[in-house]
């Protein structure tokens, strides 16, 4: 078996978008190893082999001795054992750690379940199951999603900071912005009378492109032309 590091992987979902830009940036050697989700690949026997959760992302390191999945154990586990990670990813300083640390917690009930339940209600579902939009529940979800990027845009991003966390960015901006991301998909433009969200997305986009341009080359062609997208 190689010893190469393998990262299992679909760009269609967030998490996955945002490990693939991290190992482009920090050069980590890796082999590309893509998961169909549409084709319902990951829940295959073969796939379940690799990740017992049968979900992505995922990698396997160290020749297989190591089995990895959960987007934010991989992040934290790469940043500590590849050199070629610069500090400001994941910060040794522990106040700093912490603060990536709690944003990478709360997001999981917030950013990321908001965004995501938005869009598979919205958009997937009826696309791939072929399931009708109650505009009640359209509504209730999308109001629970402006709450909490409200939150970011009025807390993590109002007193003029950069990034999430001080002036560099970290893992957790790539996890953010990858969340945020994905509702465009379903016609809704995050940044629409978010400045601040707006100028951080921009920054992030900068500080990882050409990477952040190519994992989201499916969610821009995919976004209405109603959503404000970059020229790719």
């Amino acid at each position: 078996m190689s010893k190469i590091l393998r990262y299992y992987y679909d760009l269609m979902s967030q998490p996955s978008r945002a490990l693939y830009i991290f190992l482009e940036k920090t050069k980590i050697p890796y082999e590309r190893c893509l998961v169909n989700l549409g084709k319902g690949e990951h829940l295959t026997d073969e796939f379940k082999a690799v990740n017992r959760f049968q979900k992505v992302p995922c990698i396997v390191d160290k020749g297989g001795d190591l089995k990895l999945a959960e987007s934010v154990a991989i992040l934290r586990y790469l940043a500590r054992e590849y050199p070629t990670v610069a500090d400001h990813w994941y910060p040794k300083d522990s106040r700093l750690r912490a603060r990536v640390d709690e944003y990478m917690s709360w997001q999981q009930h917030n950013t990321r379940a908001t965004c995501a339940i938005y869009f598979q209600y919205v958009w997937l579902r009826p696309h791939m199951m072929g399931t009708k939009v109650n505009p009640e529940r359209e509504e209730q979800l999308r109001g629970q999603m402006e709450t909490c990027l409200d939150f970011i845009e009025q807390d993590y991003l109002g007193k003029g900071e950069k990034f999430l966390v001080g002036d560099q960015i970290s893992v957790a901006d790539l996890l953010a912005a990858c969340e945020i991301e994905q509702p465009k998909m379903a016609g809704f433009d995050p940044c629409a009378g978010r400045p601040n969200l707006t100028a951080w997305m921009a920054r992030v986009r900068e500080e990882t492109n050409p990477y952040y341009d190519q994992a989201h080359k499916l969610v821009y062609k995919i976004a209405p032309a109603s959503v404000p997208k970059p020229k790719l």
